[in-house]
């Protein structure tokens, strides 16, 4: 169900608000998935006091009550009718990706960055090994990144990056690759923290200069096949990265694994400059594309 959910709420969010506005929509949108990553499990703590059975009936409640402010949004359709489903439109977002080659270069280059950079997966074994910190080290470890991500958020949400929205991209995926060398290197439980939280903001800026520079650039019919698309990406960047994570710190140990890990991150974000030099020259997101390759 959340492959359906996720492109549709992500090509939703720009038919309600106006192109000046949407970078803050979406900084506030992230803010409040973080917020949500921090507040939600605490008080399910509590709640799970009273049985789980009301936690796991909060969370229905929760989502019908969702449900039901989503349908009362009223979009305008902006097409014809529905399009014949055929091999070509089932391909689409893929082919429109790879002929834009500014999206293109955003969305892999969080792929690859999230492969080889992320380090949350090993946060149990730093704890432990490295650190030598309680459970409420580990804790305050696994909180730090959203932390991080929400401050990062509700600055950007205020604050929107309007120019050189390319190297502001890449500077933030290399500032996180740096965050990961300094949590690798810590000895100290509040180093570690700080240095996760700096990850968590850097990579919060990189989502919003992303998704702001991909809903511009897509026209409105195909935003929902996009959406899908960057939707495999990042689920596949997450996955896949946690599992090299866990086989680098087997083959080598997990500080080892993270050092390999951030160092990667930067080496992608030079070469990517160089694979995709317009998305690094890019200076605004307000350009968007209006028609479909060939069209």
């Amino acid at each position: 169900m959340r492959a359906f959910q996720q492109p549709t709420q992500q090509a939703l969010l720009p038919t309600l608000v106006s192109r000046d506005v949407l970078p803050r929509a979406l900084a506030l949108n992230s803010a409040g998935s973080q917020l949500a990553n921090i507040v939600g499990p605490a008080i399910a703590g509590f709640a799970y006091a009273a049985g789980a059975i009301v936690v796991y009936g909060a969370c229905m409640g929760m989502s019908v009550f969702s449900i039901t402010m989503f349908s009362a949004i009223r979009v305008k359709s902006q097409r014809s009718g529905r399009e014949p489903l055929t091999l070509q439109s089932l391909f689409a977002g893929i082919n429109f990706i790879w002929h834009r080659k500014e999206v293109l270069g955003a969305i892999s280059l969080d792929l690859f960055a999230v492969l080889f950079g992320g380090s949350t997966v090993l946060l149990p074994i730093f704890a432990r090994e490295v650190l030598h910190a309680a459970s409420w080290g580990l804790g305050l470890l696994r909180a730090a990144p959203a932390v991080g991500a929400l401050l990062m958020s509700l600055y950007l949400a205020q604050n929107p990056i309007q120019r050189r929205v390319g190297r502001t991209m890449f500077g933030a995926v290399a500032l996180y690759g740096l965050a990961t060398l300094i949590f690798a290197f810590s000895q100290s439980l509040f180093v570690s923290i700080g240095a996760l939280m700096l990850s968590g903001a850097f990579d919060m800026v990189s989502v919003v200069v992303r998704q702001t520079l991909i809903q511009m650039q897509t026209p409105n019919d195909m935003r929902g096949r996009v959406s899908a698309v960057n939707s495999i990406f990042i689920g596949a960047s997450n996955q896949l990265g946690e599992f090299e994570s866990g086989m680098t710190a087997g083959r080598f140990g997990a500080v080892p694994s993270v050092l390999m890990g951030g160092t990667a991150t930067i080496l992608i974000v030079a070469l990517w400059i160089r694979l995709f030099p317009t998305l690094a020259r890019a200076d605004e997101v307000s350009g968007g594309v209006t028609a479909r390759p060939g069209a």
